[in-house]
């Protein structure tokens, strides 16, 4: 029973950051039924800005409360994060949206391959070891153990999902995000300006991004350029699972994915004595989708357009 429970706190935490990159994801399909696969690459990008903004602080404020370092990180992370994904929907994708699908998908995936690359440059390919800016004592939950830093991450994902909700449900520029989502030209006649819509949308989800590689970085204590593929990869998993173009379908499967991963490699290792467990961790995210789009490919939620954003 204090492997599952162990099992369920790792997979919560690990979901919570799924679902922060996969709501990126499906608020950016929902609205111009784009993919955009450099999205796992911002979280890389937000995690190694921090990284950078700790590093500085921490020379230049020896002593700042460690918190007050990790929140100006955090700011720094999503304003430039945002600016990052503006200048990437702006270059981009916005001449190609009405070009066949194909070609802004195999953009997408240039683009990812291009911010790896000058991460690489920038940053040198070696990881490194992220500051640790929490403490780092452990508590005892049900003979469970979680960090401060899980605690902290599920509170920050709560507030994050909260915030966003409210955003798209009750603000002007909700409504709009869900009026080009419905149909972007009779948006245009109403007054909504599709283009600034879906340049927000890029930049929401950026700063989404930003938060959940910080919070990446703060949990695993190592970050580098090519951190961004897998769980970016995983949260499109969680994404399509939970029923793509969907807000609740990207929290729902990407809460779903990371207990599924967690509780399954937790058991694998159980059984092997501990050798095969995180080698395993990554396949299962990957059987889940093939199962999802082999039984449902509209995912657990389905394609609810009132939804989109």
């Amino acid at each position: 029973m204090e492997t599952l429970i162990q099992q369920i706190i790792n997979g919560m935490v690990l979901g919570s950051m799924y679902a922060l990159v996969a709501l990126g994801y499906t608020m950016v399909y929902g609205i111009i039924n784009l993919i955009n696969f450099a999205h796992g690459d911002v979280l890389m990008v937000g995690a190694l800005t921090s990284y950078s903004c700790i590093s500085v602080m921490q020379q230049a404020m020896p002593n700042a409360p460690s918190w007050l370092i990790l929140l100006l990180a955090l700011l720094i992370a999503c304003v430039v994060c945002s600016v990052l994904n503006f200048c990437i929907e702006k270059i981009a994708y916005r001449p190609l949206r009405n070009a066949p699908k194909l070609a802004p998908l195999i953009t997408a995936i240039g683009m990812s391959l291009l911010l790896q690359t000058v991460a690489m440059v920038i940053w040198k390919p070696n990881p490194k070891a992220y500051p640790t800016l929490l403490p780092n004592v452990p508590m005892h939950v049900f003979g469970a153990v979680i960090t401060p830093t899980q605690v902290l991450i599920l509170a920050v994902t709560a507030i994050s999902l909260s915030v966003l909700m409210w955003v798209v449900h009750s603000t002007r520029l909700g409504r709009a995000m869900r009026a080009t989502a419905e149909n972007p030209r009779v948006a245009a006649l109403m007054g909504v300006h599709p283009d600034r819509v879906i340049s927000a949308t890029f930049m929401i989800g950026a700063v989404l991004a930003a938060i959940a590689g910080v919070m990446w970085a703060a949990n695993y204590g190592t970050v580098q350029h090519s951190m961004g593929f897998l769980p970016g990869l995983k949260a499109f998993t969680a994404a399509v699972f939970g029923g793509i173009g969907n807000l609740g379908g990207a929290v729902l499967g990407g809460i779903l994915l990371g207990l599924i991963e967690s509780i399954g490699s937790g058991y694998i290792g159980q059984l092997t004595g501990g050798v095969l467990g995180s080698q395993y961790a990554d396949i299962f995210a990957f059987i889940v989708l093939i199962i999802v789009l082999t039984l449902r490919p509209s995912g657990l939620l389905g394609e609810r357009v009132a939804d989109r954003a």
